[in-house]
């Protein structure tokens, strides 16, 4: 998470908007290498074995973040006790998978940016209208096409390759990487988003976590000790476990 990276994704941001924004059907192009005329469907989406691939990558980034969301939980039921992981990592991990898979895709553009996802536009025999990345007016009324949940909880492993070590960071970025990309192209390939829906999820979710890695680990006007944050945790809970603690009380 360091400036070189921050470079790159706003270098491909610039890119990728500015290319697909002057020549839209470049979206339609490559979602056409996954449709075939002939069945008038995107094949790979009736594959049982692709369905277990989509699913699994999805438990997989989830698993992930699944430690944090226990640590914090238990800090907040039991505020006296230790946390099992470091408290910076627990809400680092915790706090950007839900903005980026939860709050930034499907409370927000994804309800609001009515692109409609490509097996319902009229060049895959579909009944609406194709419009470009840039475009909220189209005809899709909720869980629209931009940009893609699923891309950006893939591309959210970008967040734990951030704290491994360092010898094994590089690996780790690859690997999240790889992992963004495959899981992306077979949203493509089932017809459920255009590939800059999958390239703004990356985007998004790299941003969000560039900016909450700096907030709590880079920069010095911000960033707060484990024993810190621990103990804003416990002091959160306390109200609430006073009152737990008063209700179970026999009157």
């Amino acid at each position: 998470m360091n400036r070189t990276g921050l470079l790159i994704a706003l270098g491909l941001a610039l890119i990728i908007g500015l290319l697909f924004g002057m020549f839209p059907e470049l979206d339609l192009k490559l979602a056409a290498l996954f449709y075939d005329p002939a069945t008038t469907s995107f094949p790979l989406k009736q594959s049982w074995l692709a369905a277990i691939a989509r699913d699994g990558a999805m438990w997989i980034a989830w698993a992930l973040a699944l430690p944090a969301l226990g640590a914090i939980v238990v800090k907040l039921v039991r505020p006296d006790r230790p946390m099992f992981m470091p408290a910076r990592a627990a809400v680092f991990l915790l706090l950007t998978i839900l903005l980026s898979a939860v709050v930034l895709t499907n409370l927000t553009f994804k309800s609001h940016w009515g692109r409609p996802r490509p097996v319902v536009v009229t060049e895959f025999n579909g009944p609406w209208e194709f419009v470009p990345w840039w475009d909220p007016r189209g005809a899709c009324g909720r869980n629209c096409s931009f940009f893609s949940g699923e891309g950006a909880t893939a591309f959210w492993t970008y967040a734990p390759a951030a704290l491994t070590p360092p010898a094994w960071r590089a690996v780790a970025y690859t690997a999240a990487t790889l992992f963004g990309i495959v899981t992306s192209v077979l949203r493509m390939a089932f017809g459920g988003h255009f590939f800059t829906d999958v390239a703004a999820a990356g985007l998004v979710s790299f941003f969000v976590i560039w900016l909450a890695h700096g907030w709590l680990y880079r920069w010095p006007s911000t960033r707060k000790s484990d024993a810190e944050i621990e103990a804003r945790l416990a002091r959160l809970a306390r109200p609430w476990n006073r009152r737990t603690r008063r209700a179970r009380q026999p009157g």
